[in-house]
């Protein structure tokens, strides 16, 4: 049961400041989506919310928090009867799905949430009170995605002492927060004046209320202190005339506030605390112990929750009294009153706190903090010694960053270093980069040996690391001997190395045995890579690991494993490396996954939501590779969802990239042209759909996974031409090897379209025969919407089978759901950005080579005006496969720049004139 106090907005003082210029800024307005109210206690926060509300018009929601509420389903539950308690209906289904023990049922109720509201179509307002109380790691990223996808019109209000970590920088880019923070909290004079005489019932001289005013700039708590300083206290309760309040200091110059709480407030305090204010303002953030190791001292704690209570421009970072950070603007007061003072001691400080976020696994705030006194060699050392971990951590190019600020000198006499900026460019996906770097290391490398360098040893280390490296650049060039072998060289000397690399090790064995389709010592080698990955903390090899090693047991059959595997890795992952104020850490791999997964087993929402962090890659920008799986992966859900026109579009765009960026790739990514000729068979274009397959003994595939699923799409395309035959002969040479290896999810497919092929030659028993052998394996393996993407003769087959008339929760399932398939009486809707009129006369075109589909909408577009980014964002795309796209239509146009093309493409009927 729900407290409904929760939901009810505090009851406006009518003494209270009105703040008009404030509440304007929370109004609602396009594209905003979030009001972030961030301010210590006492700045006004709820005061000024609650104004607001009582006199929008909009419905509004309120809900304040409290400590009980940092756990996911009750702070869902919570919000959800906000909106219930506010009078929005329909949200049966979300308290339904709440009550759910699956692992995604708070995403689902988030989901069908953003739905409600966005079929309810009005402009709701959602107040979150106390937000600082949620501090829950997986509640920010489902709170992060509730805001991402919220329907346009909703306003959310966070009112927090601290600022959350949600990816503000992001939202902000795109204009969707409104800051609130002290700054603009702080009173105008009219308003400075109406807090002493009205709200707090003082009676404060004109002239005082104005030098308090301008003196303290309206912030609330520097005229609080202004008081303080002044030596004296208010001592009316509101409401009641008082006269005791002690005049301030009128002398008022032009100094930022900053001048005036050093020179009012510090010079004030108690010697003692003086002093820790002043050698505490090196730390970025402080707790107990790292000011007790910076002082020699144990009274830190005290001293802390000392400031925090006279509320000495102390900003608390959690709601524990743990962390906390100064004011920025009275920090750098605090540091050039001691650098100024004593220099010497200020440097010690300096590195004592350096030190101390080292030791205590601060590693990217220490190394700021050395990057920023420009102490080169002390970076450098730091750097050779952590770097590592921290580009296996997902911070490659902060490290490559501060790689490039050293002095040349300093890196070209470090192997570590340069080792680092290969790690890093290659992480980075720099690979064209790595060969001439690492010939320069070896030389560096083969003369401290040869010259017995007291790091020596350390130099043959870092060959085991160059050796790594060297297998990944020959997967790049299809060289798998190469790459084997230096895989497994690796490994033999890996244990003579003081350098964690087993996991980076075991998972380049992974891709080789994955690339020749040996599932089996595939899911070997990852599941080793992620055990070693987790014993050497590294979260991104982890992530990466786990999402092939879940992608394989997908497609072998095992899908409920596969789903683990992803929850697993990424439990781990989160319990050690989760920083909710950094971009949450994905794997291509696991997320590709996790949509694959979700897809499959008819839940597309849910696949969905795993697919749109990736999309934010695609749109950016990202290693090839990443990019075919991306688009495929995407591809096949808007074709299990019928949009065909966008699977059609993003499948072009994977296999041209395939296609063209192969020497950058380290696996085969999946055959995106198979699916892409399926795409064209569900919307009648058998021709255009073989066009895409080259012949049946094509060798361009070598992994036999890739190469099993061309071959399945060729053997539909045969079916569908009238060729059963040949189809049939094509599946009988599949069916042994997909048994021997456990392809499962293909020996499904094989059968599934060997059965239609024999119904098409009349001989409806062994068709039947060989469907029921299929539904058998599939109900194994808990595969579900491939049924549904298959031609509509076989599907009929299906819903008559007598194997799917018995009773059971899958067949039931899939019964119904292709039943739903047969009754849709057109495709769903497409999505995609709508394609450009072309002249019907491009069809006749005199060119060697014609312009493809992507090539041809590329030329509307630029005849419409559009630059390059624009094209990408409306075709959803990379800029890079824009530039691609132009390439290849200049070469087939046979121009050289944009008004030629156009003049050329006009003269030959594509474009009308």
């Amino acid at each position: 049961m729900l407290l409904n106090t929760k939901f009810l907005r505090p009851t406006s003082d009518p003494r209270a400041v009105s703040r008009e210029r404030l509440s304007s800024l929370l109004a609602p307005r396009n594209p905003k989506r979030l009001n972030l109210v961030i301010a210590p206690a006492g700045f006004g926060k709820t005061t000024l919310v609650a104004q607001w509300c009582s006199r929008t018009s909009s419905p509004a929601a309120w809900l304040s928090l409290d400590e009980h509420d940092d756990e996911p389903r009750r702070f869902w539950q919570y919000l959800i009867g906000a909106f219930e308690h506010a009078g929005l209906a329909g949200l049966a289904e979300c308290r339904k799905q709440l009550t759910q023990n699956a692992g995604e049922a708070v995403t689902a109720a988030i989901t069908t949430l953003v739905n409600v509201l966005a079929a309810d179509g009005s402009p709701w307002n959602l107040v979150l009170d106390d937000f600082h109380f949620i501090r829950g790691h997986e509640i920010q990223r489902q709170f992060s995605y509730f805001i991402d996808y919220l329907p346009p019109g909703i306003t959310v209000t966070l009112a927090s002492r601290t600022e959350p970590p949600l990816p503000l920088a992001r939202w902000r880019v795109r204009c969707w927060v409104q800051d609130i923070h002290p700054g603009l909290l702080a009173f105008s004079e009219d308003e400075c004046r109406r807090f002493f005489h009205e709200t707090m019932g003082l009676n404060i001289p004109e002239d005082e209320v104005r030098a308090i005013c301008s003196r303290t700039e309206g912030w609330v708590a520097a005229m609080q202190l202004s008081a303080l300083s002044g030596g004296g206290q208010a001592t009316a309760t509101p409401g009641t005339p008082a006269t005791n309040l002690k005049s301030v200091n009128l002398d008022v110059d032009e100094r930022q506030i900053s001048d005036y709480v050093l020179a009012e407030v510090l010079d004030q305090q108690p010697e003692e605390l003086a002093r820790f204010l002043l050698d505490t303002a090196c730390c970025p953030r402080l707790c107990a112990s790292l000011c007790n190791t910076i002082r020699g001292a144990q009274d830190s704690q005290q001293k802390l929750e000392q400031l925090l209570t006279q509320n000495l421009f102390l900003i608390p970072l959690d709601t524990q009294n743990q962390w906390f950070r100064y004011h920025d603007l009275f920090r750098d007061a605090l540091l050039q009153r001691i650098e100024l003072k004593d220099p010497e001691r200020a440097f010690q400080l300096r590195k004592k706190t350096v030190e101390w976020l080292l030791d205590h696994g601060h590693v990217q705030e220490g190394i700021t903090q050395i990057a920023h006194q420009r102490d080169w060699p002390w970076l450098a050392r730091v750097l050779a010694e952590h770097g590592n971990n921290l580009i296996h951590g997902g911070y490659h190019l902060p490290v490559l960053d501060w790689i490039r600020s050293l002095p040349d000198e300093l890196v070209k006499d470090s192997p570590q270093l340069q080792m680092l900026r290969v790690w890093g460019l290659f992480f980075a996906n720099r690979v064209d980069m790595l060969e001439p770097l690492l010939l320069s290391l070896e030389d560096v490398l083969d003369r401290r040996v040869a010259d017995s360098h007291p790091d020596a040893e350390g130099a043959l280390g870092l060959q085991s690391e160059i050796s790594l490296i060297h297998s990944y650049l020959a997967r790049t060039r299809s060289d798998d001997k190469s790459a084997s072998d230096l895989t497994k060289q690796v490994l033999k000397d890996i244990d003579h190395t003081q350098i964690p690399l087993k996991s980076v090790t075991y998972y380049g064995l992974g891709l080789d045995y994955y690339g020749k389709g040996d599932l089996a010592d595939a899911e070997e080698a990852l599941q080793s890579a992620v055990r070693y990955g987790q014993v050497e903390r590294k979260p991104s090899t982890v992530l990466s690991s786990g999402g092939l090693l879940a992608w394989i047991q997908y497609n072998r059959g095992d899908i409920d494993l596969a789903l683990d595997t992803c929850t697993e890795v990424r439990r781990w992952v989160d319990q050690h490396y989760a920083d909710p104020s950094q971009p949450r850490l994905i794997s291509c791999w696991q997320n590709s996954s996790l949509t694959e997964i979700y897809r499959e087993r008819n839940e597309p929402q849910v696949a969905a939501t795993h697919l749109a962090p990736l999309l934010e890659h695609v749109k950016g920008g990202t290693e090839p590779g990443q990019h075919v799986i991306i688009q495929y992966v995407r591809g096949h859900l808007a074709f299990s969802e019928g949009r065909f026109q966008e699977a059609i579009e993003v499948l072009e765009d994977a296999a041209d990239v395939g296609r063209r960026r192969r020497d950058h790739i380290v696996f085969e990514p999946p055959a995106s042209s198979a699916l892409l000729a399926r795409c064209f068979l569900a919307i009648g274009q058998p021709e255009q759909a073989r066009a895409c397959l080259g012949p049946p003994d094509d060798d361009k595939f070598t992994n036999p996974l890739n190469r099993e699923q061309n071959l399945i799409s060729i053997a539909r395309v045969m079916v569908s031409l009238g060729q059963p035959e040949n189809a049939q002969e094509i599946l009988e040479k599949l069916i042994p090897d997909a048994e021997r290896h456990s392809h499962n999810r293909h020996l499904v497919e094989i059968l599934l379209v060997y059965g239609e092929a024999l119904d098409c030659q009349g001989r409806r028993e062994e068709a039947l025969e060989m469907l029921d052998r299929a539904v058998k394996k599939a109900a194994n393996a808990g595969f579900m919407r491939l049924f549904a993407e298959e031609s509509p003769r076989l599907r009929a087959l299906l819903l008559n089978l007598p194997a799917l008339n018995a009773p059971g929760t899958w067949n039931a399932t899939l019964v119904s759901m292709l039943r739903q398939q047969e009754g849709s009486s057109a495709p769903a809707p497409e999505a995609s950005t709508p394609v450009p009129v072309i002249s019907a006369n491009a069809g006749a075109s005199p060119l060697q080579e014609p312009l493809s589909q992507r090539e041809m909408q590329v030329l509307a577009l630029i005849n419409e005006g559009h630059a390059n980014k624009e094209i990408a964002a409306k075709m959803e795309v990379a800029p890079a496969t824009v530039k691609a796209h132009i390439r290849n239509l200049y070469g087939k146009l046979g121009v050289g720049r944009r008004t030629e093309a156009l003049a050329r493409a006009r003269n030959l009927g594509f474009l009308e004139s």
